[in-house]
């Protein structure tokens, strides 16, 4: 048993802390929107979301936003990894939040954990620091959500911190290490991915949907004609012959502030054609965002694909973040490929998901996308007008396929198994990941 803590701030940190979920019995406490929470607590959570939320919408907007949301970025710039070197001096940022926590930031949360104090496991820094801070009498483990982190991510005083580490990537492990964490306390697990997307340790589930799915992406059988036996090594008794003529799934999906929302309306009419002709189905997640599930609806519409709405274009609605993340799971298992900002979800390629890399949104964003690419398994946008071209030359070439297969070689898949073997104490039999990744 353990508390599983996340940040209701766009949708990484509670993405995160929803796969490790059956650490606590199904339960997430959120640091910053809590039963009993303090008003002075609640106002700073609020006031720090919605300033980060109204600048990644406004960013767009020439001149004035991209002024303010640089610098924004700049506030919690990722520095350059290379020379090697002594990153541990504390930035601004992490001052300012030891300041809050001084002030009494996180005192309450802490105490009302410290009732139960069983390992405290959580999906963004700054509970981690408030409960070190307040002394915590259990365990205090900490998940990283990005392939590279700012020094934010560490503590003030990081060689003598008792906070371990969950890291998602071999860049996050070294980069913790700059910034003075010590090496016993980082633990190389991946980013923890949904368990009723993978399976068990074995993967029945993930192998199951990615061999499906690579024969959608494959229609002209060209990458299992050069990756057979490679295929049938790794998913079983391989076989997609003929090659299918399914209809592919494409999912296209916002983050939490939704500031890329315009982009939906140019895939739909670049694909009307290819939705009229039922040869690919268009899925749009807008997560528990009703405004832009309204948005997305009116836009189809307005291209003319009313009588498709439900089948061929699919808006799915939600009413808790909860349900859009056991949801969205769902909505993951027929995809074929994913259309998304390089957020938290470029580890969902582990799953063996192609992913289209729309523009990133901040530094974090940048290292994800730049690490995404590196494991093969999604590749940056094209000009959306031209969707309907660019994309079906890399289907029928079988490029999507390819980027499918490399994403679950080369991503991480069982960092939810591997945290918690940690946290349970229990030897994990599970194979030890690379540190290149």
């Amino acid at each position: 048993m353990a508390w599983v803590v996340d940040v209701n701030m766009g949708y990484g940190h509670s993405r995160a802390a929803y796969a490790l979920r059956d650490l606590s019995g199904g339960q997430v406490l959120s640091a910053n929107d809590y039963s009993g929470i303090p008003a002075g607590d609640r106002k700073l959570w609020k006031q720090s979301r919605e300033v980060y939320e109204t600048i990644s919408r406004i960013k767009p907007v020439p001149i004035v936003g991209s002024f303010l949301f640089e610098a924004l970025d700049h506030w919690q710039e990722i520095p350059k990894f290379y020379p090697r070197r002594d990153l541990s001096k504390p930035n601004l940022q992490l001052r300012q939040i030891y300041h809050h926590i001084k002030q009494g930031l996180g005192r309450h949360l802490v105490a009302r954990l410290a009732t139960h104090p069983v390992p405290l496991v959580t999906t963004f820094f700054l509970p981690a620091f408030a409960a070190e801070y307040y002394d915590y009498p259990g365990e205090i483990y900490c998940v990283t959500t990005d392939a590279d982190v700012s020094r934010t991510w560490a503590p003030l005083d990081p060689k003598r911190s008792r906070i371990k580490y969950f890291a998602s990537n071999g860049r996050v492990v070294e980069r913790l290490k700059l910034y003075g964490v010590r090496e016993e306390n980082i633990f190389l697990t991946g980013f923890p991915l949904p368990k009723e997307l993978i399976g068990g340790p074995k993967a029945q589930v993930l192998k199951r949907d990615l061999a499906a799915r690579i024969c959608r992406l494959d229609p002209k059988g060209i990458f299992a004609e050069r990756y057979r036996r490679t295929l049938q090594a790794g998913l079983g008794q391989y076989r997609c012959e003929p090659p299918s003529h399914e209809p592919i799934t494409l999912t296209y999906t916002v983050g939490g502030a939704g500031a890329q929302r315009h982009l939906a309306t140019q895939i739909l009419e670049s694909l009307h054609g290819n939705i009229i002709r039922q040869e690919m189905r268009l899925i749009l997640v807008a997560g528990p965002r009703p405004d832009i599930v309204a948005y997305f609806k009116e836009s189809a519409i307005q291209m003319g694909l009313r009588e498709q709405l439900g089948t061929w274009v699919q808006i799915p609605k939600f009413t808790s973040r909860y349900e859009y993340f056991s949801g969205f799971s769902e909505i993951l298992k027929t995809t074929d490929i994913l259309w998304t900002k390089p957020s938290e979800l470029s580890f969902y390629t582990g799953l063996g998901l192609p992913i289209v890399i729309a523009p990133p949104i901040g530094s974090q964003e940048d290292f994800n996308r730049l690490w995404l690419q590196y494991v093969g398994g999604g590749i940056p946008q094209n000009d959306p007008k031209y969707t309907n071209e660019w994309l079906f030359d890399w289907i029928r070439s079988g490029g999507m396929a390819r980027m499918a297969w490399s994403g679950y070689i080369e991503a991480p898949t069982h960092g939810t198994y591997r945290i918690e073997d940690i946290m349970l104490g229990v030897k994990s039999e599970l194979p030890t990941l690379p540190l290149i990744v």
